[in-house]
């Protein structure tokens, strides 16, 4: 089947336990509270933690997080939504009456009561054998004694040196000596340290109640933020159940709405209909069909998915052949299909965590902070980077995913799982905003319809059509980028990676576990 060749790294195999993350100190921490008897709950939030002092750029305890666990591989599937609400007085008119027509990203406006350190407190309470106080250590230690900048997020530094310049008390905590880290540098975080061992000893509380809820309400609301102490003691996770299609025999699962991962759902059913494998993984015919399948489904997710407390979504109608069949019908290979261009704003950082356990128990983990470095607004005393979700809402009222008091905004970040007859063969996840759907599309293709091993399937070159441009990685060959020109695509060249994957391949049968780690990131997977 396959007629390409990456000398990219190898898979990593074991028979115990594996993780797959985008920072090697992470996936050692994972590894760690295996080996001490944890869960793989457990170890994904200790490896959350500290990637949220040794990876700024992505996450971090003030962004949001969701999951799909799965108890011994095949158990009833669990989805968590630890995403943050808007502000109880965040009504479109205030907005309207001042004339601010989109959450502008970098304001307190675009910031939503963080969500990551409840969702990380519920799964341990359903998942976990350890608690806050153990798991946070390596993130203390990090923060405290200090960490090694690796290179990939070094880039990330050095693009974001003007938006951490003109931040909120970012120059103080994140350019050390006026300017962005770079690789090898070693990096203290004594205040950030300080808050994890207030989380570590008097849990969840400690984030949403008190002295540290009060001093990240104040840095808001001196900047004109809405938020008050009632929205941060009022935060809480909700744990639901996925929503998955099938796909070449498998059942792929997202979290509902207002997770986006419906996306990748509706991206799946329109290209299910087509067979991949009559066209080479690296050609035009297959990425003009991922396109074509993006650009309906993006269209979809704009029109439709909003926070389901708020607003009805059609999960089911959206799901149904029919919805698909009305679109492929449209689908041609030679031209695109006339389609409005969607442009909601690009957000390319975000971590994504897979763990598997020696019991097998699954767990598919994500935990961001939005755009790369969030809203640039640092809380005055506690070292807590906040988030800029609430970037994500529309201010147009009528929309569904207009802004509204405590509503939680449409998404991006997607933890998948692939199960089989009911057994989980790969918890999975892309990392990389508005690229996630596509990218787990991609992976997922690559295996399935084209043999790709995880490794393969992650290292294979990418594309994202967005704004009416394809934008193609440098690895996709030049004669691709033609053909994908002359049948009417826009293209250009992206300037850093697409996102950053993880996989974990389960082999029942032998009992072994399979993991790859995209080298777009700094991370790896490992196991023993």
């Amino acid at each position: 089947m396959r007629n390409f060749h990456f000398a990219g790294r190898s898979t990593v195999h074991a028979q115990n336990a594996m993780v797959a993350t985008s920072h090697p100190e992470a996936a050692l921490a994972a590894i760690d509270v295996m080996r001490a008897g944890g869960t793989a709950a457990d170890a994904a939030v200790a490896a959350c933690a500290l990637l949220g002092v040794i990876e700024p750029q992505s996450t971090g305890i003030g962004g949001d997080c969701f999951a799909l666990i799965q108890p011994r591989g095949e158990g009833k599937i669990v989805a968590y939504n630890g995403s943050g609400r808007a502000p109880m007085a965040a009504k479109a008119e205030w907005y309207l009456e001042r004339k601010i027509h989109s959450v502008p990203l970098t304001s307190a406006h675009a910031v939503s009561i963080p969500g990551a350190i409840d969702a990380w407190d519920t799964i341990l309470r359903d998942h976990g054998k350890m608690g806050l106080d153990t798991l946070l250590q390596p993130a203390i230690k990090a923060a405290e004694e200090g960490y090694v900048v690796a290179p990939r997020i070094a880039f990330d530094w050095k693009n974001q040196f003007e938006k951490l310049k003109n931040g909120t008390n970012t120059e103080r905590y994140l350019l050390p000596h006026g300017k962005p880290a770079i690789a090898g540098d070693v990096i203290h975080q004594p205040e950030l340290g300080k808050t994890l061992r207030a989380i570590a000893k008097n849990g969840r509380d400690a984030f949403y109640t008190g002295e540290i809820a009060a001093d990240m309400v104040e840095t808001l609301r001196g900047i004109g933020g809405l938020h008050t102490l009632e929205d941060f003691a009022a935060h809480s996770t909700e744990t639901t159940s996925p929503i998955g299609t099938m796909y070449k025999g498998h059942d792929v699962w997202q979290c509902p709405p207002n997770g986006p991962g419906i996306t990748m759902l509706v991206m799946l059913n329109i290209l299910s209909r087509f067979d991949l494998t009559k066209f080479p993984a690296l050609s035009v015919e297959r990425f003009h069909l991922e396109a074509e399948a993006a650009r309906i489904a993006y269209m979809m997710r704009e029109q439709h998915i909003a926070d389901p407390q708020h607003v009805h979504v059609d999960v089911a109608g959206i799901l149904a052949k029919e919805f698909a069949d009305e679109h492929i019908k449209n689908i041609r290979m030679d031209r695109l299909l006339d389609l409005p261009n969607v442009a909601p704003p690009m957000n390319p950082s975000t971590v994504y965590i897979t763990v598997v356990d020696k019991d097998r128990n699954v767990c598919s983990f994500i935990n961001s902070i939005a755009h790369s470095f969030g809203s640039a607004i640092v809380s005055n005393k506690t070292g807590i980077l906040m988030q800029n979700r609430a970037g994500g809402f529309r201010i147009q009222p009528g929309h569904p995913n207009c802004i509204a008091p405590g509503k939680r905004p449409l998404h991006t970040i997607i933890p998948s799982l692939a199960t089989k007859n009911g057994r989980a063969v790969m918890p999975f996840g892309v990392m990389g905003g508005q690229y996630q759907p596509v990218g787990q599309t991609h992976v997922l293709t690559n295996i399935l319809d084209y043999g790709c091993d995880v490794q393969e399937a992650i290292d294979m070159p990418r594309g994202l059509h967005y704004e009416g441009v394809y934008q193609l990685e440098d690895s996709v060959p030049a004669e691709i980028v033609e053909g994908l020109k002359k049948i009417g695509h826009k293209t250009t060249s992206v300037v850093g990676p697409l996102g950053g994957g993880q996989a974990i391949w389960i082999d029942w049968d032998k009992g072994t576990l399979t993991g790859g780690s995209d080298p777009r990131k700094d991370g790896c997977a490992l196991g023993y």
